[in-house]
């Protein structure tokens, strides 16, 4: 990644916090995005003092106007995009039946819509490139988790969307890369709205034995480096579910709606 430029959306924190330190540190220039314009610039100053290259923009990526204003930034700024990497993102837990209906837009608005523009605004940078467009999804984008209808239903969108910019773009040489992390040590659930749209504020999962955001960052740039099409983390969670998604799809059902029942305060039983 050495001299490589890459925009991070939803750098402030979790996932993407980690992919700005380890893309810093292996050469790459950082156009960072969130919407906390003070951790940004937290992370920026504490990465130039060390000697990288940044520049930040506070960015709603469900906001299009902030989306082209993050690429215009980062083209004024560096010149060229070489990687995209579209790791803004927000969960839910609550059934479908109870769920107000704008929690599910906000999550498509964000999870879906953000990857959209900001990939159309780099699209001619990237291919001029030869560059990476690279979508952080989920294994709730392989196969529908129960009390996360809206969550499943942006990561299934933001997949589909992907797949076929790779097939549009099979003979231009632009990469492109679904990363699925499983469930990773991170604030996203802390940050996950409930039925009614309010934060849920603590996470029902045990953080401490999930995947840290540091090794999700590694696997990342392998995967970038290696210009691979699909990087699925965990064996249990993430390879196996999808494996058995394909072949016994029932009994993943079952061992979906099982799993999730065990959460805290689960809204289903």
């Amino acid at each position: 990644m050495k001299d490589k430029v890459v925009i991070i959306t939803g750098a402030s924190s979790g996932i993407g916090l980690a992919c700005a330190k380890e893309f810093a540190r292996r050469g790459a220039y950082l156009s960072l995005a969130a919407r906390n314009l003070e951790a940004l610039e937290s992370l920026q100053k504490e990465l130039m003092i060390v000697g990288h290259q940044v520049v930040v923009t506070q960015t709603d990526v469900s906001n299009e106007d902030d989306c082209r204003r993050l690429i215009d930034n980062t083209i004024k700024h560096f010149g060229h995009i070489d990687i995209l990497v579209n790791n803004a993102g927000i969960s839910m837990r609550a059934l479908f039946k109870d769920v107000d209906l704008q929690v599910i837009k906000k999550l498509m608005d964000v999870n879906f819509w953000g990857a959209v523009y900001c990939t159309k605004y780099a699209l001619p940078y990237l291919l001029a490139a030869k560059g990476s467009v690279v979508g952080i999804s989920s294994i709730a984008g392989f196969i529908g988790l129960p009390g996360r209808a809206g969550y499943s239903a942006s990561k299934f969108a933001m997949h589909g969307f992907l797949e076929t910019l790779r097939t549009e773009n099979l003979k231009t040489g632009l990469h492109v890369l679904i990363a699925a992390p499983g469930f990773t040590a991170s604030n996203v659930r802390k940050a996950a709205l409930t039925a009614t749209g309010e934060q849920q504020g603590e996470t029902p999962r045990a953080e401490e034995k999930m995947m840290t955001s540091e090794e999700v960052a590694i696997y990342l740039a392998r995967a970038i480096k290696k210009r691979k099409r699909t990087l699925i983390l965990t064996f249990v969670e993430g390879k196996l579910t999808v494996f058995l998604r394909k072949w016994l799809p029932s009994l993943v059902d079952r061992l979906a709606y099982n799993h999730m029942a065990k959460e805290p305060d689960s809204p289903f039983k």
